[in-house]
């Protein structure tokens, strides 16, 4: 008996019958397509340039070029040494040789850059702080400082072209930063320029050469030309067109849209960030990618063939970095968007990751200074993880979801891959794993779409019919107060992050922990599914671990004084009731005290004294008055700086609270707490004014004795010391004291040598960039044998007595 026998090939199947003959049939429809592998090749070549950028931006010129002289050569002999041999080059050659040209390209940018900018006398004279004449273009939109400084300060970014100083006048093409007030911010992007001021140093290895402070107006040469002034309309009718929402729409739409977050307020900015949001307050590559991938298909609706689209994209992405200003972050968002919707297009996903690297190393030979940004590490992980996992997460996820939502399987996975991708690097940036980030991004997910392209319908038809424009903004308004409302509560829950280490050894332990969690995953789930109950006994023993057992039982019941952990600033309560304190100043953060308050259970404040008025002390003000009724606030005689003084003036009268002034003499009491001021007595010239105008507190919490220091330096302790020694009484022992200054070295001896108390609380950061606190002061404080209690090693810190015991509780372990 015959029988035909067949055989298939990828192009079909040939069949071969008991003839002999051989016949074709029409090629298989069910033949599997091979899945596109990403080429991740040329991904390590922009990591090393990356790293050596970031390494060397505070080399001198000449190192810089050695460097990149050296790595061009070996660029060279990687490409000799790997040269196609038997047909095929050497893939780990090509790798090596496009590294070290990668490098190469990196160190000549910089150095170049760097000695162009650093031509003339520009650097001796901001050394030397002199006054000079300039002339020169704005680059950057005058920005308003909101943050505990009166709203008409403003910071400027400038190209300077001509300085003239001491004589001499000389071309210059050097990047300042002006500080300058609200006369500066009628500057418009491209004006040209001529002001007087005074001139001094950057930090090393800073994007500018010199910061400037304006000594006057700035005098307009010339205005924008046509090309430029062109893009401030559509800015200006998408803020009109948002001026009657709350402040929360008018500050995050345009940020969204255009990156302008000049409105945006400060509690939601603060919030943003607690809760992983902080990529949706400006504009992002996901904008990006969002706009683009909206205009797809609108030219396939009217009708433009595929040949034309990408140069029609790109004439759409040229006049969006026009609109919303071509500065560093907006063109690597672009740069990054227009990647990202490359890689989500299946048929040419395997192209996202060389053009994710070769974007990299334009955008760093471009602007070397992106190297050290936080920004630039967020946006390209970022579009690393869109690259990476959102077609085969979405792939997985679609037929899992309900029929209706299967369409947005993709938006709910984007946010995951990006949050997975850049949890390494906001760690680096808030010290902490954010719980309520993942959760918050998936809710917000559906909601940027429609702000984002809301928004730019909005400015469009701002141009022509303002009115129409005015009532169409509640389109985006609305889902951008729903991101703000996510924001908000987000950050109001105290469970919401997990200490994690702010470092490099943090960042990589994270970075290997997702490593291990994705590599496992799949594995994970089919456990959990299998043993419910012994996963979520391991959940919970891991929950036990990684939430302080302290944080169960916090805060003490007794508690009388609490040190709130607001990083490198103060904020201390002293409790008068069940739900009722004193706060004495209120840290650098309104969402730090906030929070702190809320553990604590204060619903009243009786008072809120404010020591001085530097930023540290009275910028979470807005925090500490938020749903509270609050009595009175407590200020010194000496309004310096002054645009603190007015930020704490105007947030009183808005509120409707009282503002009292006090000075050395004064008593103070609200029910079991009382105080005397033992200072500031006069205005001391000397040392920083601010800081030795610091209140200073004898204070009582009921038997609790407490010495409250505010930032006095040297001048004023030895002031207090030479009250105490001409009173002829020995200075009290105190239950605590509060060191001055986060622990700073800048102390009087004879003031530190009559200090007595039970235990010393200091206020301070972790890691912080002033070395607080110092060596000195922790030595001075063990050979007086007081012991130390640290907010950046403890958390909050508690202290209260019971009979002749002083107990003291922290907030987590150290």
């Amino acid at each position: 008996m015959s029988s035909d026998l067949s055989t298939v090939t990828n192009d079909g199947s040939v069949g071969l019958a008991s003839a002999g003959h051989v016949f074709q049939l029409r090629p298989s429809r069910r033949m599997p397509r091979a899945p596109s592998r990403l080429d991740a090749r040329l991904l390590l070549p922009a990591v090393v340039c990356w790293a050596v950028a970031a390494i060397g931006l505070g080399w001198p010129p000449s190192a810089k070029w050695a460097v990149g002289g050296v790595a061009g050569a070996a660029s060279t002999f990687c490409w000799w040494r790997g040269r196609p041999r038997h047909g095929r080059r050497s893939s780990a050659w090509l790798v090596a040789g496009l590294s070290a040209a990668a490098v190469a390209l990196v160190c000549g940018a910089a150095a170049g850059a760097d000695q162009l900018r650093r031509t003339g006398p520009i650097g001796t004279l901001a050394t030397e702080r002199a006054v000079a004449t300039v002339a020169g273009v704005v680059v950057g939109e005058p920005l308003a400082i909101a943050s505990g400084r009166a709203p008409d300060r403003y910071l400027v970014r400038v190209r300077l072209e001509q300085i003239a100083a001491r004589g001499a006048t000389t071309r210059v093409r050097a990047p300042v930063l002006v500080v300058a007030d609200a006369r500066w911010a009628t500057l418009a992007w491209h004006d040209r320029f001529s002001a007087q001021v005074r001139l001094g140093p950057a930090e090393p290895a800073d994007s500018v050469v010199a910061v400037a402070r304006a000594l006057g107006a700035p005098v307009v040469q010339h205005r924008a030309p046509w090309g430029f002034s062109w893009a401030e309309h559509p800015r200006a009718a998408l803020r009109a067109a948002m001026s009657d929402l709350p402040k929360d729409a008018q500050g995050l739409v345009p940020g969204l849209v255009i990156g302008d977050t000049s409105r945006s307020p400060p509690d939601l900015t603060a919030d943003m960030k607690a809760t992983g949001l902080t990529h949706l307050s400006a504009v992002s590559g996901a904008n990006v990618a969002i706009t683009l991938g909206a205009i797809v298909p609108i030219l396939r609706w009217i009708g433009v063939r595929r040949r034309w689209r990408p140069a029609l994209l790109a004439i759409a992405l040229c006049a969006f970095v026009i609109v919303a200003r071509p500065e560093p972050s907006v063109l690597r968002a672009s740069a990054m968007g227009a990647i990202g919707l490359l890689g989500m297009q299946g048929s040419r996903r395997v192209a996202g990751p060389p053009a994710l690297a070769g974007a990299m190393v334009v955008l760093l030979v471009i602007d070397p200074w992106l190297a050290r940004s936080l920004g630039f590490a967020l946006s390209s992980l970022a579009t690393l993880g869109l690259l990476v996992f959102v077609r085969p997460w979405s792939a997985w996820l679609r037929p899992r979801l309900p029929a209706p939502l299967r369409f947005a399987a993709e938006a709910l996975v984007i946010p995951v891959a990006a949050q997975v991708m850049c949890a390494p690097v906001i760690v680096l940036m808030a010290g902490s794993v954010s719980v309520v980030g993942l959760p918050a991004n998936l809710l917000v997910a559906p909601l940027v779409a429609p702000v984002t392209l809301g928004g730019i319908g909005v400015m469009l038809l701002g141009l022509v019919l303002p009115r129409a424009a005015a009532l169409a903004a509640w389109i985006p308004g609305g889902p951008a107060l729903l991101i703000a409302y996510v924001a908000h509560q987000g950050a109001d829950q105290s469970w919401g992050s997990i200490p994690w280490p702010k470092s490099g050894v943090g960042a990589v332990s994270l970075a290997l922990l997702s490593a291990l969690l994705l590599l496992a995953g799949a594995r994970l789930g089919f456990e959990v599914a299998r043993r419910p109950l012994a996963a979520a006994g391991v959940a919970a023993v891991g929950a036990g671990f990684l939430v302080p057992t302290s944080t169960v039982t916090w805060p003490p019941s007794a508690w009388q004084f609490v040190a709130c952990d607001v990083g490198q600033g103060d904020a201390l309560v002293l409790r008068t009731g069940a739900r009722s304190a004193v706060v004495v100043d209120v840290g650098p953060e309104s969402r730090l005290i906030d929070r702190c308050l809320q553990r604590l259970g204060v619903a009243t404040l009786d008072a809120v004294v404010l020591t001085h008025f530097h930023a540290d002390h009275i910028d979470g003000l807005a925090g500490a008055l938020s749903g509270r009724r609050v009595g009175q606030i407590v200020v010194g005689p000496i309004r310096d700086p002054a645009y603190g003084a007015t930020a704490v003036e105007r947030l009183a009268g808005a509120r409707g609270i009282p503002v009292a002034v006090v000075r050395a003499g004064d008593h103070l009491g609200w029910g079991p707490v009382s105080a005397d001021v033992l200072w500031p007595e006069r205005e001391i010239h000397d040392g920083s004014i601010p800081n030795n105008a610091s209140i200073v507190l004898d204070a009582w919490v009921g038997s609790l004795h407490l010495l409250l220091t505010g930032d006095i330096e040297r001048e004023a302790g030895r002031a207090i010391a030479g009250t105490w020694r001409r009173s002829g009484a020995p200075a009290p022992v105190y239950d605590v004291y509060k060191a001055p200054h986060h622990g700073s070295a800048n102390l009087d001896d004879g003031f530190f040598g009559v200090i007595r108390a039970r235990v010393a609380v200091i206020s301070v950061a972790k890691d912080n960039d002033y070395g607080h606190p110092s060596p000195r002061t922790l030595s001075m404080l063990a050979s007086k044998g007081i012991p130390v209690q640290r907010t950046d090693i403890g958390g909050d810190i508690a202290v209260w007595r019971a009979g002749d015991r002083l107990l003291v509780a922290r907030s987590r372990a150290p």
